[in-house]
């Protein structure tokens, strides 16, 4: 009956949900309310909670192993990485907990644990949505996530400090893990393509990375993004986050049901949710001010700001461990936050395009290294999007005597491919200011060769606004696509797996004409429909 139940609420509200506009998980969400409502007059047994908990901490160990594979440890490192995440807790902090000690006339120690708990930012959810919209390789994405595993380091430490749980003489081994990499990279070449490489992620994420760093006294979260990191460099990194891709939705709908099972909330605590919701977009304006004062654009400031405006589940984390009675006060608060943050994010592009004139106001006279403007060269064809896609469409442009340039919003990948000798430059399709720059004078032809749709319907429609009149080529993954990238100004579409195989039928086709001798028929009169 437990499975029963879960899997047709979260179905359920998650199809109605969807249906206003908000993602899947705020559903998942209203359903865990739901269940805890309903359950027991539904046959659910007692220890669903147990079951349902253990189900969300896997989802969480996983998207964290995955979220681990796409990163680099320099751009935790980087100033406005540690010192956003870093002075963004120590100005919440400072703010909430004399705020709360007053209002809600309560112990200094319960007001700073608070405090605390509502200075985190939702790894889960801004994970959830920069990777919904392929950005958690782009510069605001990859300096968001840096943010949040900072913050998910002080996490750790509150708890032990507060806890009085500190990390064993086994902990030392952590230091051991860098030696361990290229035991890792002969173990994931080895581990082949198929169910193998599943398990091998599992393993992992759950077994060294979950239950050993737990067996030290370190946190399970961190050891399944430390275990990602170490093979984020790993050519075969982005197949392995793939192939955990199912699994890992199916479990983190268990991490969002579980929020809502935490307890059914009284007046005070519909209350204080609502008190702190209201509070949520100061959150996000002191991100976006903090990382202006670091010199970033005020667009990536405030792309990152709306992905990190969302309480987070790791101060449930803090308040189960350390404040029992408030787990379902702010069990509310972060659902709250999330009804708010989701549409927040889901149109955080076009709410930039209408505020720009004004965050603009923010923006330093200097930029980041990571976002100079470059330029294009001779390149006479522009190629957005370098992955395998890309990448093989640039070598065989080059091949026919065309002059390509390649544009990417991952500074990592688009530096990789300069190295290699491609005219390869970093810049997000979406970022106008990019736009406003760039001189595509001598550009013939673009190709549009990024997964993520969005992306694709902003390029063409920019291209055009730019006074571009060529041919426009783009693949689409799915039938419903080529209409919404037609509308946008695409001349040819192509439907990637339609057209793979097309190909292959001309290759056999090819294969067969070589293979036999001149004058006869590749294929026997008496087999032919």
């Amino acid at each position: 009956m437990f499975e029963v139940v879960c899997i047709s609420f979260a179905f359920f509200f998650g199809l109605a949900v969807r249906q206003v506009g908000l993602p899947p998980l705020v559903g998942f969400l209203a359903a865990g309310f739901a269940i805890n409502l309903l359950g027991p007059s539904l046959g659910m047994p007692v220890k669903s909670g147990e079951i349902l908990n253990h189900v969300a901490h896997l989802g969480v160990l996983i998207l964290l192993f995955t979220v681990g594979l796409k990163l680099k440890l320099r751009q935790i490192a980087q100033p406005q990485v540690l010192g956003g995440a870093l002075l963004h807790f120590s100005i919440s902090v400072a703010v909430f907990a004399p705020g709360l000690y007053y209002l809600l006339d309560i112990d200094w120690q319960t007001a700073l644990l608070l405090a605390i708990a509502l200075a985190f930012s939702s790894t889960v959810l801004a994970a959830k949505l920069l990777e919904s919209r392929r950005e958690l390789a782009v510069f605001h994405g990859r300096t968001a996530i840096g943010i949040l595993i900072v913050q998910d380091i002080i996490a750790l430490v509150v708890l032990a400090v507060f806890s009085g749980q500190s990390p064993n003489i086994w902990s030392l081994a952590v230091l051991l893990l860098p030696f361990m990499r290229p035991f890792l990279y002969w173990l994931l070449d080895f581990a082949g393509h198929d169910e193998l490489l599943v398990l091998m992620g599992m393993l992992l994420a759950l077994v060294v990375g979950g239950m050993g760093f737990t067996a030290m006294g370190l946190s399970s979260e961190i050891g399944a993004l430390v275990m990602g990191i170490l093979l984020s460099n790993h050519r075969r990194a982005q197949e392995l986050a793939e192939s955990l891709w199912g699994l890992r939705e199916v479990f983190l709908v268990g991490f969002f049901l579980q929020i809502g099972m935490s307890g059914l909330p009284d007046l005070d605590a519909l209350l204080f949710a609502l008190g702190v919701g209201v509070l949520l977009p100061l959150k996000g304006l002191l991100f976006f001010l903090l990382l202006t004062a670091f010199r970033l654009r005020a667009r990536t400031s405030f792309l990152a700001a709306i992905s990190l405006t969302a309480y987070s589940e790791f101060g449930l984390i803090v308040a189960g461990i350390l404040l029992p009675e408030w787990i379902v006060p702010l069990a509310i608060a972060v659902s709250v936050s999330f009804v708010i943050a989701a549409p927040l994010n889901r149109m955080a592009h076009r709410l930039y395009a209408r505020l720009e004139p004004r965050l603009q106001r923010f923006e330093r006279i200097t930029m980041h290294p990571d976002e100079q403007p470059t330029s294009l060269g001779d390149a006479n064809v522009l190629i957005f999007g370098m992955g395998r896609t890309g990448t093989a469409a640039y070598d065989q442009l080059r091949k026919q005597g065309l002059q390509p340039a390649g544009l990417d919003g991952d500074t990592y990948k688009a530096r990789a491919h300069a190295e290699a000798g491609r005219n390869v430059v970093f810049a997000d399709a979406e970022d106008s200011n990019f736009w406003r720059g760039v001189d595509i004078g001598r550009i013939k032809a673009a190709v549009l060769a990024m997964d993520d749709i969005g992306s694709k319907v902003v390029a063409a429609r920019s291209l055009r606004a730019k006074g571009f009149t060529g041919p426009i080529i783009s693949h689409a993954l799915h039938e419903d696509h080529v209409e919404r990238i037609t509308e946008a100004g695409a001349t040819h579409t192509y439907l990637t797996m339609f057209q793979a195989g097309i190909g292959l039928a001309d290759r056999t086709v090819n294969v067969l004409e070589e293979a036999q001798p001149e004058g006869t028929s590749p294929v026997a009169p008496d087999t032919l429909p």
